[in-house]
């Protein structure tokens, strides 16, 4: 086994109260992948940190070897003092590293590298922080969230680039397709407690949940072992005084690991709050066009979205997403074409842009917009308090400003807020971004199960393949097709579709190339022969051959028109055969 570039052993780490870490391991060997993950909350990005030199931990060692360089994505990356982009990727190149591959990372990421730092959107800052920690090509990368508000297109070449990279990573992300296409090991951190698989992704899973059982066997083993012990300590022999006093100093250590253990998080309770039902036909587009500054965005769109359905929109940053949908939900008017809206619709979005959060709001305040402690939820009244502890807030946080939660609690939050609004038509963009797995999975199985209309934009493939029954998607100039089916599903339309275009356009070479060659043949001669007597004679009898063997033929038809044909004469038939 290589030896590792980079070691934390024993890690803890406390901020006052429950530890954040108690017992905290990795290590990277060169050629690693491992994908780190774990609940909201658990401090999988504090690790990373501390990895990164970036936090001290209270206890618990910590080696890098001397030559090894490292390279830390933050969730946030701060690029203020920067004249542009490149400027900032540049920053992180050492003496040594190409300036070349600057330009290369930029331009495969949709940067020029003159943009202003002030006026980068969400996806294009992180975009332009994946090329500074990408460019140096560091022995160690360690990556917090790297696809979080990319598109899918953007997400695929990452998938492909870190494949091909020398560097061992690290890397946190609650994308799971892109953690199973990435990942050769995974370390679990739970409870302040690291467990390492030497597998993908794709097998964790299944390995923690045996984990889990095998926790909750154990503990009920304990629990019945304290039973016995405790009836032996009422009712048991007294001699042997040194040997029993021992035995009790083991059940009092039973009693405080029992007492102690801390459970796996609870899990969170996803509902949408029930409306009345809407009509079958929800949204029906004919002929939508939506253009802006000469750039066309839609392009002669139609689509008829019924009751029940999940609709999934995909696409490039920037390919018109948002545009599409805001004018399906009315809320922005086409250049040309028209949408018509079904009946009884109650419409509920989760607008994924935080920045729209006002962050010094508490989140009492945010869920029950400053009307007291109550929040009316599927038509009834519950205490703030008690309708927070579905989304896994604990009551101490009802007066937290909302600037103090971390990614995941606000996207958790957000969710809140939107489910207590009864809705028949859920839009949601973007909702994936920052959750974690289990929570994911209850988000998928509310969309799944939802009984009105759900609108979906996402880059997540694994969540629009368990979710939506068609996808939207661009095919370019404006032009948008519907998909049936989930994500794969899409590709592999568009793959059919590919192969039978390339049969049609190979059969037609063929023709159109002997075509040109005909027409190009007499051109390349310097002059055409003179015909021969005989060749003149030929073309000159030529029409009146072809005339009496037209007649011929009509002769011939007529004779064997005749269904008595047989019967009269049958040795010219009998001869022929």
């Amino acid at each position: 086994m290589a030896p590792p570039l980079l070691r934390l052993d024993r890690i803890a780490l406390t901020f006052g109260g429950t530890p954040l870490l108690t017992d905290a391991a990795i290590s990277v060997s060169e050629n690693d992948r491992i994908a780190l993950v774990g609940r909201n909350g658990s401090g999988k990005s504090t690790l990373l940190k501390i990895a990164a030199g970036f936090v001290v931990p209270t206890d618990g060692e910590v080696f890098k070897h001397p030559a090894v360089t490292v390279r830390y994505l933050a969730q946030a990356p701060d690029m203020d003092g920067f004249a542009n982009v490149r400027a900032y990727v540049e920053a992180g190149l050492g003496p040594a590293d190409d300036l070349y591959r600057v330009s290369y990372l930029l331009e495969h990421l949709g940067l020029t590298g003159e943009e202003k730092p002030e006026n980068l959107s969400g996806g294009e800052t992180r975009r332009a922080a994946l090329a500074k920690v990408l460019a140096p090509q560091p022995d160690i990368l360690l990556l917090d969230e790297p696809t979080n508000h990319l598109d899918l297109t953007t997400i695929e070449w990452l998938e492909t680039e870190l494949r091909q990279i020398r560097s061992a990573i690290v890397v946190i992300s609650h994308d799971r397709r892109f953690l199973e296409n990435v990942s050769r090991s995974t370390i679990w951190l739970d409870r302040g407690v690291t467990k390492r698989l030497d597998q993908g992704f794709g097998s964790f899973e299944e390995w923690r949940d045996k984990v889990l059982e095998e926790e909750e066997r154990d503990l009920h083993k304990l629990g019945r072992q304290i039973v016995r012990e405790e009836h032996w300590l009422r009712y048991g022999v007294t001699a042997r005084r040194k040997r029993n006093m021992r035995r009790l100093g083991d059940l009092q250590s039973m009693r405080s690991e029992f007492r102690n253990h801390r459970g796996a998080q609870g899990k969170a309770v996803l509902k949408a709050s029930d409306a009345k039902e809407s009509g079958k036909l929800v949204i029906e587009a004919e002929h939508l066009s939506k253009s802006y500054d000469d750039r066309i965005l839609v392009d002669d769109f139609s689509t008829r979205i019924q009751r029940g359905n999940c609709v999934g929109f995909v696409g490039p940053n920037g390919a018109g997403k948002t545009t599409l949908l805001s004018m399906l939900t009315g809320l922005l008017k086409p250049d040309s074409g028209f949408v018509k809206l079904g009946t009884n619709l109650e419409i509920a979005v989760l607008d994924q842009r935080r920045d729209s959060l006002n962050l010094e709001q508490t989140l009492s305040d945010y869920l029950t917009d400053g009307r007291g402690e109550n929040v009316i939820v599927d038509g009834e009244q519950r205490h703030v308090a008690s309708y927070m502890k579905d989304f896994l807030f604990q009551p101490e946080q009802l007066r937290t400003p909302i600037r103090e939660l971390s990614g995941g609690e606000r996207a958790r939050l957000m969710l809140a807020r939107v489910l207590a609004r009864p809705a028949n038509l859920l839009v949601l963009d973007e909702p994936t971004n920052d959750l974690d797995m289990e929570t994911l999975d209850l988000l998928q199985e509310l969309v799944a199960g939802f009984a009105g209309t759900v609108l979906l934009v996402s880059h997540d493939r694994d969540f629009l393949d368990r979710t939506v029954t068609s996808v939207i998607a661009p095919e370019g100039s404006g032009k948008w097709l519907e998909y049936a089916g989930g994500y794969t599903d899409m590709l592999a339309q568009r793959k059919e579709t590919a192969i039978a275009t390339r049969k049609e356009l190979k059969a037609a070479k063929p023709q159109a190339s002997s075509g040109v060659a005909a027409e190009k043949a007499p051109a390349a001669r310097d002059e055409k022969r003179k015909l021969s007597y005989k060749q003149k004679f030929a073309l000159e009898t030529l029409p009146a051959k072809i005339e009496a063997l037209h007649s011929e033929i009509i002769n011939l038809e007529k004779k064997l028109a005749d269904p008595d044909l047989f019967a009269k004469n049958p040795a010219p038939v009998q001869q022929d055969g």
